[in-house]
């Protein structure tokens, strides 16, 4: 049975879809502003590995992450750009979608915007409105009572206590509370805005999730995720405003992706400190940049090094050198059920991927023994490696394309591919010193050899 640890309750719990058989999906995407960062792409590859891996299981999934295209770092930046906010806007989906594809992530079954969920979002502010859990204020803000709502701090273990005034919490004299948060921001000069009941304005960033969530899988659903920054607030007020506009339960499942650090400090915008995916993926292959990010769990923070990349490209390198020049075959290796059973044992367990991937291992392991020995088993291996691989996105490549890719500002592959056909002459002629002339030429280019079973293949380093 699949365990996720529930952020909410704190501990692992089996996962019991709602509707037997269904998993409902939400997660928190990209505020459109700027190039998507490795900690956006982190909380992306996360999801789209426990999408991946639920459908393997047998789930059906509806997986919907949002484009948050309407809010005040928004207006900010179209403002610095002197640039229109929908055209800003669109710009960075078409580069978040470029990204994406680039990354392999599988697309979202929904992608809602919030500019096309404004009659929802009215609907909702209305309805806590009517409820007594908001009030409109003297500026024409609508705030929420987070006072009204008794749950409030459970996912994030806070007490209202804790919140001190002016610490946490702006200040604002139109509210009844200093705890209180926004739901609809009046008109301001210059910035965009929709008609309302309380007057033209925009909403708050918090309802704009809550409106879409619902929206598209209903009042209750099986998972919301995202990012660990965003448990407090953002998550915390959606539980609020959703469960106190609808009634119902809001979420069952809470998953919270750890931060990518540099320098153990948060990588984030704000703090300047960010490698875009577009700047990672000019070094690295995007399956490096998967497996570098599964060698720790998603809860865990992740330490970004162009070291641990290098890391990741040389375990991912040790998985497709097992794979490469094995002959096909249709027969079934005599162990395979107990590489699958630990395989999924490890993704059960709260997706661990270290886990997953160290059963990945074990099988290149197993693969390069038994081809030492010649048995023809090896290949057996090799197909169930490659499955298991596919199943979070890994060894999508034919294994000599990733083993000959890279850097290509220095030699071609027909160029490397002249200069071994060289050395094999010499080898053959047993020109030895000329046969380690090429190689140490090929090595200075970064070019490694392998000579087995009477053949040479290479890769690049």
């Amino acid at each position: 049975m699949i365990q996720i640890y529930n952020s909410l309750t704190r501990k692992k719990e089996p996962l019991t879809p709602i509707i037997p058989g269904h998993v409902r999906l939400y997660v928190c995407g990209m505020t459109v502003y700027d190039f998507c960062h490795l900690g956006h792409a982190r909380v992306m590859l996360v999801f789209d590995t426990v999408t991946r891996y639920l459908r393997s299981r047998g789930y059906q999934v509806t997986y919907v992450r949002n484009i948050t295209d309407i809010d005040d770092k928004i207006i900010k930046r179209a403002q610095e750009k002197n640039e229109d906010i929908q055209a800003l806007t669109e710009r960075f989906i078409e580069a978040l979608n470029q990204d994406a594809l680039a990354l392999g992530l599988l697309p979202p079954d929904s992608e809602p915007r919030a500019t096309t969920h404004m009659q929802r979002i009215q609907e909702m502010i209305a309805k806590l409105v009517d409820r007594g859990y908001a009030y409109v204020a003297k500026n024409n803000d609508v705030y929420f009572r987070v006072r009204r709502f008794a749950p409030y701090g459970s996912l994030s273990g806070k007490t209202l206590d804790e919140l001190k005034i002016g610490a946490r919490v702006e200040i604002v004299d139109e509210k009844e509370d200093p705890l209180d948060f926004v739901v609809w921001k009046a008109a301001k000069p210059g910035e965009p805005l929709w008609d309302s009941p309380w007057g033209p304005g925009r909403p708050g960033w918090h309802i704009e999730c809550s409106a879409m969530s619902t929206a598209s899988l209903g009042n209750h659903f099986d998972i919301h995720g995202g990012g660990t920054d965003l448990k407090f607030p953002h998550h915390e007020n959606e539980i609020a405003q959703s469960e106190a506009a609808t009634g119902d339960k809001f979420v069952n499942t809470w998953m919270h992706v750890g931060f990518v650090r540099l320098n153990e400090e948060k990588m984030s915008k704000s703090l300047g400190n960010f490698f875009t995916v577009r700047d990672v993926l000019k070094k690295f292959d995007p399956e490096v940049v998967r497996c570098f990010i599964f060698g720790s769990h998603y809860r865990s923070p992740l330490d970004y090094s162009d070291e641990n990349l290098e890391g990741a490209k040389a375990a991912l390198t040790r998985l497709y050198l097992a794979l490469n020049d094995l002959p096909p075959t249709n027969d079934v290796a005599k162990h395979s059920n107990d590489y699958v059973e630990k395989f999924h044992s490890a993704m059960d367990d709260d997706f661990n991927t270290p886990g997953a991937l160290a059963v990945l291992f074990e099988l290149a392991r197993d693969i390069n023994k038994l081809r030492e020995d010649g048995s023809a088993e090896a290949s057996a291996l090799g197909a169930i490696l490659k499955q298991l691989g596919n199943v979070i996105g890994l060894l999508q490549h034919e294994p000599q394309k990733f083993l000959h890719g890279g850097p290509t500002d220095g030699m071609s592959n027909r160029q490397i591919e002249v200069l071994i056909e060289r050395r094999a002459q010499a080898r053959q002629n047993r020109n030895w010193a000329e046969s380690d002339r090429i190689r140490d030429e090929l090595k200075a280019q970064g070019i490694i050899l392998e000579d087995t079973a009477g053949r040479t293949t290479w890769r690049r380093q």
